[in-house]
C-alpha cells in the first residue's frame, strides 16, 4: 500500500487541488451558495458553504480509494491482469472527480452555471475515454458490463465489452459534437437518450449471446 501511494504522488496532487482552491477562496464565500442547477441552468438548490468541503476532497479520494481496495478485495485478482491500464483508468476517473469537483466550487463562487452544454460535452469525452478501456478489461466482479450473463462466460464478457467500447466511443463524440451545435434543452435530452442506449444495449446484447452461445453444441462454443 505504502508503495502504491508513493507511485501516486502526481495524482495525490491532483486530488488535494480542489481543497486548495477552496481554501484560497474560502473568505471570499457567502454563508449560502447555489449548490444545484436544473438542465436550463437556474438554480434549484441552495446549501451551506461547508458542503464544499465533502465535494472538493470527497469526490476525488472516493474514486481514488475504490481503485485502491477494488484489487485488495477481487477473490479472483482479475484486475491485476490489466497492468498499467488498471493504473491509467484509476488515474482518469480520479482527475476527472478532480475536475469536475474544481467546476462545481468555481460555479458555487459565481453563483451561475454558465453554459450546462460545457457539462456535457466534458461527460461526453469521458464516454470516449472509458469506451477505449473496455476491450481491456478482465472478467471481475467490480467494474465493467458486470451481468449474471458475462460473469458466467469469459467469450460473452469479451464479445460484449467489444460491443460496448465501441458504442461509448461513439456515443460519446456525438454527445461532444452535438453538445456544440444544440441548445441546452434538446442537448440534456439527447444526452440522457445516448446514455440510457450505450448502458442498455451491451446488457441486452450480454444475454442475447449467452442464450445464443449455450444453445450451440458443446464442441464449438
Amino acid at each position: 500500500m505504502k508503495n502504491t501511494i508513493k507511485k501516486d504522488f502526481g495524482l495525490w496532487i491532483i486530488i488535494l487541488l480542489p481543497i486548495a482552491y477552496l481554501a484560497s477562496i474560502w473568505q471570499e464565500l457567502p454563508q449560502k451558495l447555489p449548490m444545484h442547477w436544473n438542465y436550463k441552468g437556474e438554480i434549484d438548490r441552495y446549501g451551506d458553504k461547508f458542503e464544499l468541503l465533502w465535494i472538493s476532497l470527497g469526490m476525488p479520494l472516493g474514486i481514488y480509494l475504490i481503485f485502491l481496495l477494488v484489487p485488495i478485495i477481487d477473490p479472483k485478482k482479475s484486475l491485476d491482469k490489466m497492468g498499467k491500464k488498471y493504473q491509467s483508468l484509476k488515474f482518469l476517473l480520479t482527475a476527472f472527480m478532480s475536475i469536475l469537483a474544481l467546476y462545481i466550487i468555481y460555479i458555487s463562487k459565481n453563483q451561475s452555471l454558465g453554459n450546462p452544454n460545457y457539462i456535457v460535452l466534458i461527460i461526453g469525452a469521458l464516454f470516449m475515454l472509458l469506451g477505449n478501456y473496455f476491450k481491456t478489461i478482465q472478467p471481475n466482479y467490480f467494474i465493467g458490463i458486470r451481468t449474471p450473463w458475462t460473469l458466467e462466460s469469459k467469450e460473452v464478457w469479451r464479445t460484449t465489452h467489444n460491443l460496448a467500447g465501441k458504442l461509448w466511443f461513439v456515443g460519446g463524440l456525438v454527445i461532444i459534437i452535438l453538445s456544440l451545435m444544440l441548445d441546452k434543452k434538446l442537448n440534456f435530452i439527447i444526452f440522457l437518450s445516448i446514455t440510457a442506449i450505450i448502458s442498455i444495449v451491451p446488457v441486452v446484447y450480454s444475454y442475447i449471446l449467452y442464450k445464443k452461445n449455450e444453445d450451440l453444441p458443446a464442441g464449438i462454443k
